[in-house]
């Protein structure tokens, strides 16, 4: 008998993935119970690959709900239904996983794999996560949303400089989110690294959403077109797995 993709806690993620959260406390309630069954996967309990990246997408999609709690945004209707279209797409990797669909996106498939060993560091972990989300997830739920809003992705708009204000946050929580992911020496080299391993992950992150901008910008022009979208789809999906085998791979293992 195949024993469940989840193990022991199998049942408890499929009933979370069975509800759809349909506003941001929702997305956050999800992922904090998602993060409390990870934990508990074996055989790598308390040290899950895929916990590793969920805990910062946690923290992340947090300050996002302060943001909106603050009026940190222009237009908050665009960035909350954003932040929803984003998690979707993230839960639903999960739940194609749990049924073993093939319709799992590669660009995830490489770090679900993961799970059961071997073992992944942290850092490289995480990063393979938000590489898959960003990469891939992200330019699809920018579509979703400014469709669902009748919108579209133009430059410098009230809803593009909300989109930019999420690298702030980004760049706010890095620090301490990059260091929960290091052992004692690698935090004495951090140290004598002062402020350059944040200052460049900043920018990676920026750069890497900038990019996921365009995409979503050419996929809103072919977005009536099933077989052009299909192609643009792998197109993304292929380069992110890529980039994802290459942060878990051994040489992935110098991120930390």
């Amino acid at each position: 008998m195949t024993e469940p993709v989840w193990g022991p806690v199998h049942q408890d993620i499929v009933g979370l993935l069975a509800d759809h959260p349909a506003d941001v406390p929702a997305v956050v309630d999800h992922l904090t119970k998602l993060q409390d069954l990870l934990v508990r996967l074996p055989p790598l309990e308390e040290s899950c690959p895929l916990a590793d990246f969920n805990k910062l997408y946690l923290t992340i999609t947090t300050s996002v709900l302060d943001g909106l709690y603050d009026d940190r945004f222009a237009d908050p209707v665009f960035l909350a239904r954003l932040d929803v279209e984003f998690a979707a797409r993230y839960l639903d990797a999960l739940r194609f996983w749990t049924e073993s669909s093939p319709n799992t996106p590669k660009a995830w498939s490489c770090l679900f794999k993961r799970m059961r060993g071997p073992d992944a560091r942290p850092l490289p972990s995480a990063a393979a996560g938000v590489n898959a989300h960003i990469n891939y997830d992200l330019p699809f739920a920018l579509v979703t949303t400014l469709e669902s809003l009748e919108s579209e992705p133009v430059d410098g708009s009230e809803q593009h400089r909300d989109y930019l204000e999420i690298n702030k946050i980004f760049a706010e929580r890095i620090p301490g989110l990059r260091r929960g992911y290091l052992d004692n020496w690698q935090l004495m080299i951090d140290m004598l690294n002062g402020d350059i391993d944040d200052w460049y992950q900043g920018e990676l992150v920026e750069y890497t959403r900038n990019v996921a901008w365009r995409n979503a910008q050419k996929i809103w022009q072919c977005r009536h077109d099933p077989e052009a979208r299909e192609c643009e789809r792998k197109r993304l999906d292929d380069n992110a797995a890529l980039l994802g085998r290459l942060l878990l791979s051994p040489l992935g293992a110098f991120l930390q």
